[in-house]
């Protein structure tokens, strides 16, 4: 028992020191940004200036620089300083950040926006993938399932949650949650993944892959169907992973019978693209460079959501910040899998003007079927359910919703 309240007093004070190194150096990287920022504003000011007075501006300037460059200097410094010192001395107190859902809400958000780098930089704070319960990472080993699950069943739910969030966000409008429900009506197995959504899509399907294939291997009973459900960026993590399975022809891929995909952006979300253009123009205007190279920052998850890859070879060695990127691979559907969608609208009509604009606040009502006038993945004509007058986030937690999935389950 010793050891493992040790080892739980480990990874917490790992997490709260890694938490408040990165606290302290992204605060310096923001002021060497300001700092340039503020001096691109001043050369602009000062070459108008010297329009008027001609070279008497010039030791003005100097002195400007000099003070402005200093003090941007010595905070940034004093930052690393303080990343340095905090990375050493702090310890946590209480459960580790990772198992709370206040604190799991929040590396959820941080690891959307530079996971990748923190899974690079091999962070504490950088989320594996891994099956959850009540916010605690649960081995898949025999006998850990075994103890985990003692009413195992034949049946298996994995849950894939969507960008920036955790497993704790199926809770969002209350419990019981989609699991919970399926579980007790369909008497199946739910399963919980957490994953760091900042890393590329098809990163994230492969390692799902093998825990998959690894959960299947030690399950405590034969087991004989799989059901994939993903909200937003899950339901793109699922469709990779069971493609590269069928691939490398892994055993596991041959048992899943339903991909649901709740919200997921097959075509590419809108925000995603409107980031991309956004970081190549700010980027070209130096008073807001430094924005621009914020925005260049966004993880490889975000990036893959500008058109909704599945592979590696949609971005490996390829410039990810050309104005005009390459064409994305068209991923088939999963062979002997029955393939279902959600979308919603923040109108009642799908094909309502502001509903065609926005959507549900963030994917398209045409990118959620995986259909426009470009693109279509292949879902079926009736394999979708369209959700009006709600959000993206409605689909995590819907009585309509429920009831429909059951329906596609069941083929009732």
């Amino acid at each position: 028992m010793v050891g493992v309240i040790d080892t739980r007093r480990d990874v917490e004070a790992d997490e709260v020191r890694a938490l408040a190194e990165l606290a302290f150096t992204e605060v310096g990287k923001a002021t060497r940004g300001i700092g340039a920022m503020h001096r691109a504003i001043a050369d602009r000011v000062f070459s108008a200036v010297r329009l008027g007075v001609g070279g008497f501006a010039a030791p003005t300037q100097l002195m400007h620089n000099t003070i402005a460059g200093g003090t941007y200097r010595s905070i940034a410094a004093g930052c690393s300083l303080a990343a340095g010192v905090a990375s050493r001395t702090i310890d946590g107190h209480g459960s580790a950040l990772s198992e709370t859902k206040r604190g799991a809400v929040a590396l959820g958000a941080l690891t959307g926006l530079i996971g990748d780098a923190l899974a690079d930089a091999q962070s504490p704070l950088a989320q594996e993938m891994s099956l959850r319960i009540d916010g605690k990472a649960c081995r898949p080993d025999r006998e850990s399932l075994a103890r985990d699950h003692p009413d195992a069943t034949p049946d298996l739910v994995f849950f894939l949650h969507g960008l920036m969030e955790t497993e704790f966000a199926w809770e969002i409008g209350g419990t019981p949650t989609y699991g919970n429900r399926l579980a007790s009506d369909l008497e199946c197995t739910d399963l919980q993944i957490r994953y760091n959504t900042g890393r590329h899509i098809s990163e994230n399907g492969a390692d799902l892959g093998r825990l998959i294939a690894e959960v299947v291997a030690n399950w405590p009973v034969p087991v004989d169907q799989i059901v994939l459900v993903g909200h937003s960026m899950g339901g793109l993590v699922a469709r990779s992973a069971c493609h590269q399975a069928a691939l490398a022809d892994h055993e596991w891929a041959t048992k899943v019978r339903h991909i649901v995909c709740l919200g997921s952006p097959h075509l590419g979300a809108p925000l995603a693209q409107t980031v991309h253009l956004a970081t190549a123009a700010l980027r070209r205007i130096p008073e807001a460079r430094p924005l621009g190279n914020l925005l260049h920052r966004r993880s490889g998850g975000i990036r893959d959501l500008h058109a909704g890859s599945l592979v590696d070879e949609d971005w490996h060695d390829r410039d990810l910040d050309a104005l005009r990127q390459a064409a994305i691979a068209e991923v088939p559907l999963h062979v002997g899998a029955q393939h279902s969608f959600v979308s919603a609208t923040i109108t009642r009509s799908p094909s309502h003007p502001l509903g065609r604009v926005i959507g549900d606040g963030l994917v398209l009502h045409g990118s959620a079927g995986g259909r426009d006038r470009r693109r279509n993945i292949g879902f079926a004509e009736d394999a979708g359910m369209h959700l009006a007058s709600a959000h993206h986030f409605t689909l995590l937690n819907s009585d309509a919703v429920y009831t429909w999935l059951v329906r596609r389950l069941t083929g009732s």
